[in-house]
């Protein structure tokens, strides 16, 4: 009885096993993802000192980042890690690999609670685990239904038009707030803006294995850029005003959802989605999200810097 409803089940995963291939190696990106992020906070927070509000790094600042040697090879382990995401996105639909760094999650807060000698409460367990099975929910669901096509000019279009609404936005509440700007708002801009990456990234390989490439496919290339320039500032930022785990949570849960937003409404891998599945995807979405928030809320790194700054006012 087991047995055949595994058969059932197994016929039913959409994923070939070259497509299923691209698992492991997004497992594998997530981790130097976090090893990364731990060194470029290290190098990062020498400048800043974990302020909260009103984060800024300037051109010197940027500059003696090049010269810190925590923040070069934290640098160059993230370039690895988008390396092998690149990989995993050319194997498997972008659905089904870009939510797995949430792994990244878990590696990250294990790390920064060691070197920072940080005991990490049950809220924060509690946060960090929410994350994770909101992120493994969608991926189980994903790798079923998950589709992949060709992607038509008019997608492409789409998705860049998409971004120029998301930098405009960005930047117009940036200049508002950017006195007070934390490092959740950081982390949410980050994540919006990589997880366009990611979609122009696949975009991009996905048209060249097809034999579509062109000018357009040129400037989905200079916009991914343009994204991931932007995007990597405010991670530093970010880490000038967050703990890593907090920052890492976030790239790993708003960069995958708003990648699979784009590929379910635009890319249409999940048209052969039954409607039951898609309110699955919303409820761990909104539960890996809500993971998030809880984490920023009560972390013990943002709650003594919270007291710390009660103390002095």
């Amino acid at each position: 009885m087991l047995f055949t409803a595994l058969d059932d089940l197994a016929a039913e995963i959409s994923l070939t096993p070259m497509q299923a291939l691209g698992i492991p190696v997004a497992l594998v990106g997530a981790i130097f993802l976090s090893v990364g992020t731990q060194f470029q906070h290290r190098g990062v927070g020498h400048f800043e000192g974990g302020d909260q509000r009103g984060a800024h790094l300037g051109g010197s600042a940027l500059m003696r980042l090049l010269k810190n040697p925590a923040w070069v090879i934290g640098t160059l382990l993230l370039g690895l890690a988008i390396m092998l995401q690149l990989g995993a996105l050319a194997l498997a639909p972008l659905i089904v690999v870009q939510p797995l760094g949430a792994v990244a999650l878990v590696v990250t807060a294990i790390l920064n609670s060691r070197l920072a000698s940080i005991r990490l409460d049950h809220r924060t367990i509690r946060a960090i685990v929410t994350c994770l099975v909101g992120i493994g929910i969608f991926v189980t669901v994903a790798a079923i239904f998950a589709i992949e096509r060709p992607i038509q000019n008019q997608q492409l279009l789409t998705v860049l038009s998409l971004l120029v609404v998301a930098l405009v936005a960005l930047g117009i509440v940036w200049w508002v707030f950017r006195a007070r700007a934390s490092a959740i708002f950081y982390i949410v801009a980050a994540g919006v803006l990589y997880g366009f990456v990611v979609t122009l990234s696949k975009i991009v390989i996905n048209r060249i294995i097809s034999g579509n490439f062109d000018w357009l496919t040129i400037v989905c290339g200079v916009a991914m850029l343009v994204a991931m320039l932007v995007g990597s500032y405010a991670v530093q930022l970010a880490h000038a005003s967050g703990p890593p785990d907090l920052v890492i949570a976030g790239l790993t849960v708003v960069d995958p959802l708003v990648a699979v937003l784009i590929g379910v409404t635009v890319l249409g891998e999940a048209a052969e989605t039954p409607p039951w599945a898609i309110i699955v995807f919303a409820a761990a979405g909104a539960l890996a999200v809500w993971g998030v928030f809880q984490l920023a809320r009560h972390h013990p790194q943002i709650r003594s810097t919270a007291s710390s700054e009660e103390t002095n006012d």
